[in-house]
């Protein structure tokens, strides 16, 4: 196991120690919304309008930070500043599960039109350790209806601690791998990458060891933008 594998490994096990007390505050038993939507300046001349969708968990909706400094904020100011024309729509849910997001996904593409659909849930279901079948399935439904309302759909993966078992982290994992080779869409394999894996890592997360601080936004925007850029 190289060393970026071990600083990961400490962090899913500083989450899977602080479970609990997320539980007991409710941040992982019910949704708390956190959602808007921002403008990413004027479409190009001659070009449809982009409209982008980001349909998350508590590492979107900025859960623990000042409003405007999550990835999602973040994204939309470098569309602003590179000039891509396109509206942001947070629709990220803290707690939020793929079946949550299943079920509010049909609302949101009739609502929003989206010609871009970020998923970036899941790691909820495996903290309350629901099976990993419900949740290829309900993130298999979630790419398959962003490709059907039109949308070009971006998977984001995640990692979790293993405290539910060695076998059950591994699966989750390629969860979302075969998701994506199975719907032919991008995958970003680990939005915590570079911010999970770092030598320092206890020092960009809040005192949940689960959630970034507004510093590691940035980063997490970075992997997300290598995969979505050549997407737009």
């Amino acid at each position: 196991m190289n060393q970026p594998q071990m600083r990961r490994r400490e962090w899913m096990m500083h989450c899977s120690a602080s479970l609990a007390t997320l539980a007991a505050a409710g941040v992982l038993a019910g949704p708390v919304a956190a959602q808007g939507r921002t403008e990413g300046g004027a479409a190009a001349a001659g070009a449809a309008p982009r409209r982008i969708v980001v349909l998350g968990d508590s590492l979107s909706a900025e859960y623990g930070l000042a409003r405007g400094s999550g990835w999602v904020a973040l994204l939309d100011q470098r569309l602003k500043a590179q000039k891509l024309g396109a509206e942001v729509i947070n629709a990220s849910i803290s707690g939020d599960t793929t079946s949550g997001g299943r079920s509010r996904l049909p609302a949101l593409l009739k609502q929003h039109r989206p010609t871009h659909l970020i998923i970036e849930l899941g790691g909820n279901d495996a903290l309350r350790g629901l099976p990993l079948k419900m949740t290829r399935e309900n993130l298999k439904a979630m790419v398959q209806a962003g490709k059907d309302a039109g949308a070009k759909v971006l998977l984001i993966g995640m990692q979790i601690p293993p405290n539910m078992g060695a076998s059950y982290a591994r699966d989750f994992e390629g969860s979302f791998k075969t998701v994506a080779q199975e719907e032919k869409v991008p995958l970003q394999p680990f939005l915590l990458a570079g911010v999970a894996d770092r030598p320092d890592m206890a020092e960009w997360f809040q005192g949940d060891r689960i959630h970034p601080l507004a510093k590691a936004h940035p980063v997490m925007l970075d992997n997300v933008w290598k995969v979505l850029r050549p997407m737009l």
